[in-house]
């Protein structure tokens, strides 16, 4: 794992109106590592991750990507700057198909110089898709099938596959196997590994302890929007973390949690 720190977020915090959903979160990521985000629900794991990529804008704090500070007008600029993230709800266009998906809003044009008009060539997409697949080691039978006559299992790991397309400098999961079946949630497990095997950084927010101690370096946790603990996988077991998500240990001795 490289010392560069790939994401650092200072004093990143989110009010509306009078609750305070995310308070002072200071937080780093380096190069290679994969990190846990848990917490019980309305802890501020999800509101976090939107602060980083966008979706919503912060009340105060700052944000670093590669040591450049960050501002994002919303989610597409984020991902122009190279943070894929797979939500819980995909987003994804039913009715198109794996390399239409993947490459939505942003598809590979040809004879451009014939000014205004543009023609999708569907020859590099398909090329560039089956390429992001083999990378992330994710099986699809024909990427020519529509998304809607997809597994879950298979919508998500398209969804997780964007991120090996666009080589993307960061990966956020957020929750990818909540609604998923044991087999379904192994094949997106593999994917991570492969991220990981690739020095590809990642953060994680799960509810699932197996998941997080099997494939995850660090764990940070969320309560009640702030960050309460910061935990090395090896240093620590699933019972000192259930302490820190529902309060029975404070983080007072950790200091600052970042």
């Amino acid at each position: 794992m490289s010392d560069e720190i790939v994401l650092k977020t200072e004093d990143l915090t989110k009010h509306y109106g009078g609750v305070h959903a995310l308070e002072g979160a200071n937080f780093e990521l380096k190069k290679g590592e994969h990190i846990a985000v848990m917490g019980d629900n309305g802890a501020g794991k999800s509101t976090f991750v939107r602060q980083i990529t966008g979706v919503e804008q912060r009340t105060r704090g700052k944000i670093w990507l590669y040591n450049d500070e960050v501002s994002f007008a919303g989610p597409l600029d984020a991902r122009e700057a190279g943070i894929e993230t797979v939500f819980q709800t995909l987003a994804l266009a039913d009715d198109l198909d794996v390399p239409d998906n993947l490459f939505l809003g942003r598809e590979i044009t040809k004879l451009d110089w014939l000014g205004p008009f543009r023609f999708l060539d569907y020859k590099a997409m398909r090329a560039a898709t089956l390429e992001g697949l083999e990378k992330t080691a994710v099986k699809i039978p024909n990427i020519r099938n529509s998304i809607r006559n997809m597994s879950g299992g298979q919508r998500q790991c398209v969804a997780i596959a964007r991120t090996a397309t666009f080589h993307s400098r960061l990966t956020i999961m957020d929750e990818p196997t909540a609604a998923l079946g044991v087999q379904e949630t192994e094949q997106v497990e593999n994917i991570i590994r492969t991220l990981k095997e690739a020095g590809e950084p990642l953060i994680l927010v799960s509810h699932n302890m197996r998941q997080v101690m099997d494939l995850m370096d660090r764990i940070i946790v969320f309560r009640r929007g702030r960050i309460v603990a910061n935990l090395k996988k090896e240093e620590t077991d699933g019972q000192d973390v259930v302490a820190y998500i529902t309060g029975a240990k404070t983080g007072a001795e950790f200091g600052d949690a970042a």
